[in-house]
């Protein structure tokens, strides 16, 4: 077998898919991490003649429904047979004597995902628009699967559930709070007060943004990833989530996040895309701004839990010492959704 990254150990992953998945692997394999740190580790996984994707756990992690492997199989094998596009796949193996925790084996998508702003500089206005509506498409595509026809009616609690989220999210930033933020309690205050009813029951991504698609030649999205945070709910909390990436170097003039979405680049304003869902969807984007509201107050407390970890020298590797500094910004930002555009 050939050199094995973190967490990989090929040998038993040979000697598995052999058992569950006879013929799949031709020969020898060989790995390489693709992305790790925080969320789950994913790589690419080749016998020399196929390629596979595969998807485990952060090395020690101890707490599984953070990062349940069944959940993410799940839903995406759910959604092969609908109009939303995701890989297909090959194996889910619950057992943690494998590889020291759950995995699950799946297509590899070949595409470009858009990270940067330099990815996106040359696209063009025609091209960037023709993303950003196909982008909004598939959101619509997604949010209009029934969760019982995929037999995904199990896959979360729905009732209550932006609520539910406004308090989880209040638990999260009172564990980490040691400091004084400007504007957070009235922001927690006015979202918990606010709670608009939803109009439907739909599958959430719960992370939708440009970076987690899979975009081909003719500008076409051919795959949705990272399902890990997906559940039954609110289905404009993900186009809350959204607006708030697509509108994340503008919020944070002088702490941008790394992004590749601009105005420069040909992306057209949000609202043109809030209305192309709207159409699509049927929903009423109306409530729009109190969505976009939670997504803020939910970026600052993760932010926030994040630069408290820092502080305490409790976080490996580079990146984290700016986060702190974009906490008041968000909830500023959030604020004024509340406040301004009338939620």
């Amino acid at each position: 077998m050939a050199d094995q990254p973190p967490g990989l150990d090929l040998d038993r992953l040979h000697a598995q898919l052999a058992h569950a998945r006879p013929g799949l692997a031709a020969g020898p394999l060989s790995a390489r991490l693709i992305a790790g740190g925080k969320s789950n580790l994913t790589y690419t996984v080749t016998d020399g003649t196929s390629r596979w994707v595969l998807r485990r756990p952060p090395l020690g992690h101890v707490l599984a429904t953070a990062h349940d492997m069944a959940r993410e199989y799940r839903v995406i094998s759910a959604l092969a047979d609908t109009a939303v596009p995701v890989p297909a796949t090959y194996l889910l193996c619950e057992d943690p004597d494998v590889l020291g925790a759950p995995f699950y084996l799946m297509e590899e998508v070949h595409g470009t995902v858009y990270r940067t702003a330099e990815q996106t500089a040359g696209l063009g206005a025609d091209r960037a628009r023709t993303i950003s509506a196909r982008l909004v498409d598939v959101l619509a595509e997604l949010h209009a699967v029934d969760p019982a026809e995929v037999g995904l009616a199990d896959f979360g609690r729905p009732d209550g559930f932006m609520a539910r989220q406004v308090e989880r999210w209040r638990r999260q930033f009172e564990a980490s709070r040691s400091r004084e933020i400007k504007g957070m309690d009235e922001l927690y205050g006015r979202l918990r007060g606010s709670v608009p009813e939803a109009q439907r029951v739909a599958v959430v991504h719960g992370d939708y943004r440009l970076d987690n698609a899979i975009l081909d030649p003719d500008d076409r999205v051919t795959a949705v990833l990272d399902w890990e945070m997906a559940t039954l709910g609110d289905p404009l909390a993900d186009l809350g989530l959204m607006r708030v990436y697509w509108e994340i170097s503008r919020d944070l003039p002088q702490n941008p996040v790394s992004s590749a979405v601009s105005a420069d680049a040909g992306f057209p304003a949000m609202a043109e895309l809030v209305a192309r869902y709207a159409e699509r969807s049927g929903l009423d984007t109306s409530p729009l701004p109190w969505y976009t509201a939670f997504a803020r107050y939910k970026l600052a407390i993760i932010a926030e839990g994040i630069h408290y970890r820092y502080t305490q020298g409790k976080t490996v590797g580079g990146g984290f010492s700016h986060l702190g500094v974009m906490v008041e910004p968000l909830v500023t930002a959030a604020l004024d959704s509340l406040l301004t555009e009338g939620a």
